[in-house]
């Protein structure tokens, strides 16, 4: 049986890279998936590639407006909403933008990339738990990332919103079972998954070359992650399999951080 037959699903920031993946993956899967993003050329594209289970809803994750009109859409086809997975997002390096260290980051830059980022997680949260809540049962699942577990001094922004993110899901994960919810909310944290998001900082020409071969070099597995990786666990998270996973984090990073950048290397003879 599909792991997850007959779930209705809505992901965020799903017209390209990880969200697509997992739009893809959810279908596979058995969902209905209701995909959304700011990009509405895109979004309906890849809705309409991946077929009739799947619908696309131009969503702009910081208004509380557009929140609340997405799920009035979906609870009045569907009636009810199994799974969200809050996963648009921005670096706010994307338009070329210098980098946001913590001296010279304008204070509306920062702001920007909070709003998609974290307000954007917050509102997916506080609505998906409205809509959960007559069933009493339900998954959220919030992309963070390895920059919200350590510190990145080039993307001061990105890696603060980042670890917001996880320390949310812990206090969304602990409300709902204390409201006697069977509401689980977990995040992913994907590090040097080649996606679109990656291309600002990779530069191009023999610049793009190096800079993959050094994140390449400093990965235990040698190499990339792929969307489709990271969408395999939204897919866990989502599913029943997952019922007694709750407020926990799971890290998608070739290994990076089960050590330190210095790890020895195996001796080559």
């Amino acid at each position: 049986m599909p792991r997850m037959k007959d779930k209705v699903t809505l992901v965020t920031g799903a017209a390209r890279g990880i969200g697509a993946a997992i739009a893809r993956a959810y279908v596979d899967e058995g969902a209905t998936v209701w995909l959304t993003d700011l990009d509405e050329d895109a979004g309906r594209r890849l809705a309409q590639s991946i077929g009739p289970a799947a619908r696309f809803q131009r969503l702009d994750v910081r208004s509380e407006a557009a929140w609340e009109a997405v799920m009035a859409a979906i609870l009045a086809a569907h009636g009810r909403l199994d799974v969200l997975v809050n996963n648009a997002g921005i670096t706010g390096l994307e338009a070329g933008h210098v980098a946001h260290d913590p001296e010279h980051a304008a204070l509306e830059d920062w702001r920007a990339v909070h709003e998609t980022n974290l307000d954007g997680v917050f509102l997916g949260c506080k609505h998906a738990i409205r809509a959960m809540r007559p069933a009493g049962a339900g998954a959220i699942v919030n992309m963070s990332s390895r920059s919200g577990m350590v510190g990145i001094p080039a993307a001061a922004a990105y890696a603060s919103s980042k670890a917001a993110i996880r320390n949310h899901t812990k206090t969304v994960a602990l409300y709902c079972a204390g409201q006697g919810l069977a509401i689980r909310c977990n995040s992913i944290h994907p590090a040097a998954v080649l996606t679109p998001m990656w291309e600002p900082m990779l530069g191009e020409g023999p610049e793009r070359d190096a800079r993959m071969a050094a994140i390449v070099a400093d990965t235990p597995l040698r190499r990339f992650g792929a969307p489709q990786e990271v969408a395999a666990i939204a897919v866990l998270l989502g599913s029943d399999e997952a019922a007694y996973v709750t407020g926990s984090e799971i890290t998608i990073d070739g290994g990076i951080l089960a050590g330190a950048a210095g790890t020895p290397r195996p001796v080559e003879e």
